[in-house]
């Protein structure tokens, strides 16, 4: 499995990003992608997750309402539009697959393969 993350970048606050995660090297319907992030100086947090194929979405309370996950399945694709983006919302954004079939978890050790990460920054 590989997972190619991309879109980040420098943005002000209140503005808008969109993440992609391309995937590649197996079938991913029925399985969880995840989005989690990583500000520095503290743990990796989770930011939102989907199940591939229309099988339900969970977010982090901190992005709710502001963030939405999403799939392209013809490009094998995992999105995350932000909006009203804050600068607490600066950090490292990595997407990650949970090869294991079960509800959508928020635990990041659970998830076993990872994208390289993209940066994202917002300022004030």
């Amino acid at each position: 499995v590989q997972l190619q993350a991309s879109g980040g970048g420098l943005v002000q606050a209140g503005g808008s990003l969109r993440l992609s995660c391309a995937a590649s090297g197996r079938t991913f319907v029925g399985y969880s992608m995840g989005w989690f992030r990583q500000a520095p100086g503290k743990e990796r947090e989770f930011v939102a997750a989907i199940k591939w194929s229309g099988g339900g979405t969970r977010y982090a309370d901190s992005v709710k309402g502001r963030f939405t996950i999403s799939t392209d399945n013809a490009k094998n694709t995992v999105y995350l539009q932000m909006n009203s983006l804050k600068p607490e919302d600066t950090a490292v954004y990595y997407c990650a697959f949970d090869q294991n079939i079960r509800v959508i978890d928020t635990r990041a050790y659970l998830y076993d393969y990872w994208g390289q990460g993209t940066l994202v920054t917002v300022s004030s």
